[in-house]
Order: structure tokens, then sequence, then C-alpha cells
């Protein structure tokens, strides 16, 4: 899989950040705290600070600079104060003197999320509470298939010491070398291998987390059954931060697989690309660990943007499959090679190409994780992380392109995703004679047409992003009142004075 992604900026005009950057001039409209016009009591910020000590906070504006801006530039936010301790004790800690002055809080991972969850509004009214320094692991448990990890550790690390223990830690996404496992947990993060394995939300046991009076919550048992009364975890697990901080997880394990069999194959079309999962779940034995959708415009993007990608393929299709089987077991790729000779047969597909190598299988996977990345540099495009039932992709994609393109003819269709699950990045890029100014005009209309269908096959506005900032008010008008009354009086019990993570969610 590929590793983090990396922007380097280096002309002297320009600060180098985590994910963007941001103009000097504008910088100096960020508060520091001992600026006169700080909202934030100098008492309270000194008690934090002192939690904390002189290598666990920052001030200064430039160095702040990383922590206000999310990866896809769309927030820039406001903050005298970011906070990185070590123990979970510390957040405990500065969660209680926060709680005490009533003073916001957003917690911070890898600051790699989609949506704006861990960027600070623009008001300077609250602190950041990175986790990056919470960063060990706790515990190892080989034959239990456990590791208890802290919050801070970056998702590809426990892939790695998983694979030490010769086991599997099965969460993978675009960002894995810079993403951290308190911000996969709190966004209930997906990525490729959701259809084997499931959610974030399926791969941990157990959690540890700082309440937003400052008590500390531990549930870090690894037990698989245990049914003593509510399950706990699961309210801080997709909240977002806005119940708690997540400190430490019991995460579960797997045998590490020791053949994968990958193929990146020509499909006939949207129906034949769903009949062709099914058809992959049956003889492999349910061994599909990933199926991907991939579609022409971003295939060519990623072949304009990016560097060493080639088309796997002699003739261009209008849409891919990117399959993997995956096995512990030591078997061959006759099952592969079957099962792609019976979809030649009926028509399903019109090519494909089996990884031969691990260099072949990685350069396959290469071409899907910088989708993204290449959409991301071609310019302005209107974003949809939206998951229907799998047998209604078909129905959406054709309804919902027709639906758009009737509003804005010439709009790019641009879409790909994790067809397996029911979860596609249906996106669209602005007409190229329009200009960015123009076409986000439109943003809120086209929205509103791809979510209404969405809403009418029974679907979800965010698959595996969160809300955060972007989604918040189309999560407040597709979500059933009943079920935005029960979360805002979860919200109330745990969180009365509104300190966790403010204008995310709810």
């Amino acid at each position: 899989m590929v590793a983090k992604r990396q922007t380097n900026y280096l002309t002297h005009n320009y600060v180098t950040i985590k994910r963007g950057f941001v103009k000097k001039d504008k910088m100096r409209a960020i508060m520091s705290p001992d600026d006169s016009r700080s909202l934030l009591p100098i008492e309270a910020l000194a008690k934090l600070k002192n939690v904390v000590g002189p290598k666990g906070y920052i001030t200064n504006e430039v160095d702040l600079a990383p922590y206000l801006l999310d990866w896809r530039g769309q927030f820039r936010g406001m903050s005298p104060l970011a906070l990185r301790p070590d123990t979970t004790q510390q957040i405990a800690d500065i969660v209680r003197i926060c709680n005490e002055y009533k003073i916001n809080i957003v917690p911070q991972g890898g600051n790699t999320g989609m949506n704006g969850a861990a960027t600070p509004d623009g008001s300077g009214s609250s602190i950041i509470v990175s986790t990056d320094r919470l960063n060990k692991i706790r515990h190892r448990d080989p034959l239990n298939y456990t590791i208890a990890v802290e919050a801070g550790c970056v998702l590809q690390n426990i892939q790695k010491e998983a694979a030490q223990m010769d086991r599997l830690f099965p969460l993978s996404l675009g960002a894995e070398g810079s993403c951290q496992i308190g911000g996969n947990l709190a966004t209930n993060a997906g990525g490729v291998n959701v259809l084997r394995y499931g959610n974030m939300r399926d791969l941990v046991l157990g959690l540890e987390t700082v309440l937003p009076n400052g008590e500390i919550w531990s549930g870090l048992r690894g037990l698989r059954k245990d049914n003593t009364g509510y399950d706990l975890k699961h309210l801080f697990i997709g909240s977002e931060g806005t119940l708690g901080i997540i400190t430490a997880a019991t995460l579960k394990l797997f045998p590490k697989p020791k053949h994968f069999d990958t193929c990146f194959t020509a499909v006939a079309g949207l129906q034949e690309i769903i009949e062709l999962l099914d058809r992959a779940r049956h003889r492999s034995g349910d061994g599909v660990s990933s199926f991907e959708l991939i579609t022409r415009p971003p295939l060519e993007l990623a072949f304009q943007h990016g560097k060493g990608l080639a088309d796997p393929l002699a003739e261009p299709s209008e849409l891919y499959a990117l399959i993997e089987f995956s096995s512990s077991a030591d078997v061959n790729d006759e099952i592969m090679v079957d099962f792609l000779e019976s979809a030649l047969t009926n028509g399903l597909i019109s090519d494909a190409v089996i990884a031969k190598s691990e260099a072949q299988r990685q350069a396959l996977w290469k071409l899907r994780e910088f989708l993204p990345e290449a959409e991301k540099i071609e310019g302005a495009s209107v974003k949809h992380d939206i998951s229907v039932p799998v047998s209604s992709i078909p129905e959406f994609v054709e309804t919902a392109i027709l639906a758009v393109s009737q509003y804005i003819p010439d709009i790019r269709p641009v879409y790909f995703g994790h067809v397996g699950d029911g979860n596609l990045h249906f996106n669209f890029a602005k007409p190229k004679a329009m200009t960015d100014k123009s076409f986000f005009l439109h943003k809120e209309k086209i929205n509103e047409i791809v979510l209404d269908i969405v809403a009418s096959l029974g679907g979800s506005l965010s698959a595996e992003h969160g809300i955060g900032q972007l989604k918040r008010d189309s999560f407040l008008h597709y979500t059933p009142p009943i079920d935005l009354h029960l979360m805002r009086q979860l919200k109330n019990t745990l969180d009365p004075n509104k300190i966790m993570n403010p204008g995310k969610l709810l």
C-alpha cells in the first residue's frame, strides 16, 4: 500500500505545513495566548501549559499553522494554543481544567480528515489537544489476537507491529502513513478491506476515553464476549470527539495472509460489476478482501498528475475493478484464474491482468490510492462520500449522473470507491469552460440532487469520512428527528458544558 501523502511547498512566500499552506500575512490573524485579543482566560491558559510542560504546548503562529488547516484546505480556524500531552493523565487534567473554565476543546490526531472535524472554528475560543505524542504500544497478545495501542499511534506503524507478531491489522486507507488510530476510531474509518473485515467499529474490543468532565473511562479489556450491560465503547467510536477524547484502544488482529491474488480488470457495465462481485465472493469462499470500482475519468487524472503510473491494460475501458483475494493458507493462483476465465466467458469482463509479484501488486494499488490526490491536483470538484445497498449502485449512479448533468451540462463525473461495501466516492469535476468560483455557486444544488437520490435508496450521506463541519447541515437535514433527539440527549448528559469539539456533528 501507498504510504502517507506528501506535499511540499518550497517557495519562500509560504510556510510549509502538514497538509496545505497559508500565506504569512494571513497567519497574523491567528491569536497567541499572550495576545490582548485572546478570548480565553490567561489563568486557565497558564494552568494548561503547566500540565504538559514547556515541550508540550505550541503558541507560535508559524508552528500552530499545521493544526489550524484541514487537509483539503477547506477549513482554516483560529486557536491560541495547541497542547501535545504524552499521557492519558495529562489529557484528563487538560479536560478537567477546560471543563472548569468552559473552554472548548478540539481533539486532533493526524489531521488527515476530509470534513473538517479536527479543525477549530474561526472564533479563537477553542484549544487544540493533539494526540501525536500519545503513541505507545501498551500490550501485545498474539495468542489472544489483540494489540493495545495509544491514540497517537500511526496506522501504518500498528500494521507493522501486527506483522512482527505474524498477525494482521486489516484497516488500510490512503493516508495510513500519517493518520492516527484515535482519528480512525473517532470517525469510524473504513478503507479498502471493509468487505472482509469491517469498519473500525468492527476492529475494536476495548477503549480508554477521557470524558468531558476529566474522568478516565478505562474499558481496554480484550474480550470478544462480554454481555455485562451497555457496550459503552460504541458511544465514542464515530462520535468525532464530541463525547470525549479516545486515548487508547484494544484492537482485533487476524491471521497474517500468506497469499494474495490481485487483478485489475475491465468490466462491461455497472450491473456486471455487481454480478462480478457476487461471483468473486462465491468463487473465493468469501476470501475477497477488496473489491474496488475505478472509472476512466479519475484514472486519466492519475496518469496525468502522477509519476510512474501506467495503464495496466492495453485498451481503455469505462469501468474497472481492482479485486484482491487473500488467504492465510498456502494456495495458488488457480482460483483467481478460473474466476476471471468464467467472467470473460460470461461477458462480465473484457480484459484483465493478474499481479505476478509484490511489486506488480503494489503498482496496481498505487493507481487506486493516488486517485484522491490526482483529483485534488486537478482542481475544483464537489465530493460525496456516500453509501447505498450494493444492489442499488447501478440505479444510483445512472440516476445521479443524469440528474446532475441535466442541471449542469458538461459537468464531469469522477467517481470510484469500495463497491464491495456499497461505498462510492461520487464526485463531480467542474466543466472545463467554467471557473472554480462559478462552479462552487452550484455546490449546494448539486449536493441536494445527489443526497436526495441517496436518501430515496435508503443510503447514507457519509459512508466513511464522518460529518465534521462540511456535512453538518446535510446531516441535520436528512437524519430522522428521533435519531437527532437521542444523540442530543447523549451529548447533553456526557458534555453538559458543550466543550467537546463544538460545531461538529450536532
